[in-house]
């Protein structure tokens, strides 16, 4: 598998304008310096990424000031808010939300012909009926987390081994809820880039 990082640079030199992940990388809690390539290639690489926000194991504020360093705009679709990945919401406010593909598109293809150089975030939360409760999901985060601490899990081991910790302590939740947002972000991709085109 690749990183979001590497997929946008393959998607640029193929000419691809949308893909969907299921969440980009971002700042680690506790490790301001430790920041995702995914942020810095978002802030270089004019491919527009579908996602449902960072993975919510990361620092998602610092996460979104990185981007907002980057110049990377980021659109909720069909949300006011921050999509946490398991969760609807990380209840930090976004400035730009669509609620279409063609006006999410509309931004996208301004974004290209302005050659700004950098590409966009389409942020869509993960469905309803699959969102896993916050106090649940974030509880699971902390518990992990601090098991990686206490076993001197650092550098790129780290996220393998809280998202595996989190779907252990979750009973399978958050690996359910990663399926659906994956399969929703493909779909809302899909439709995205045929507006785009």
């Amino acid at each position: 598998a690749t990183t979001v990082a590497g997929t946008m640079i393959v998607a640029a030199r193929a000419g691809i304008a949308v893909f969907a992940t299921g969440g980009i990388g971002g700042v680690h809690r506790g490790q301001p310096f430790d920041v995702s390539a995914d942020l810095l290639e978002l802030g270089r690489t004019p491919v527009a990424v579908v996602c449902s926000g960072a993975k919510s194991i990361l620092d998602l504020p610092l996460t979104l000031e990185v981007l907002e360093t980057q110049g990377v705009p980021v659109i909720g679709y069909n949300t006011t808010m921050l999509p946490a990945f398991y969760t609807r919401s990380s209840g930090l406010p976004l400035e730009v939300c669509v609620e279409t593909p063609h006006a999410a598109a509309q931004i996208i293809r301004a974004a290209l012909a302005l050659g700004l150089g950098h590409g966009v975030l389409i942020t869509v939360p993960v469905p309803e009926a699959d969102a896993m409760d916050e106090a649940a999901a974030e509880a699971a985060i902390l518990q992990a987390t601090a098991e990686a601490a206490a076993q001197g899990i650092h550098g790129k081991a780290v996220t393998p081994f809280l998202l595996s910790r989190v779907a252990e302590l979750t009973g399978g939740d958050s690996r359910r809820a990663n399926t659906a947002l994956l399969v929703n972000n493909a779909l809302v991709a899909a439709q995205i880039a045929a507006h785009v085109v």
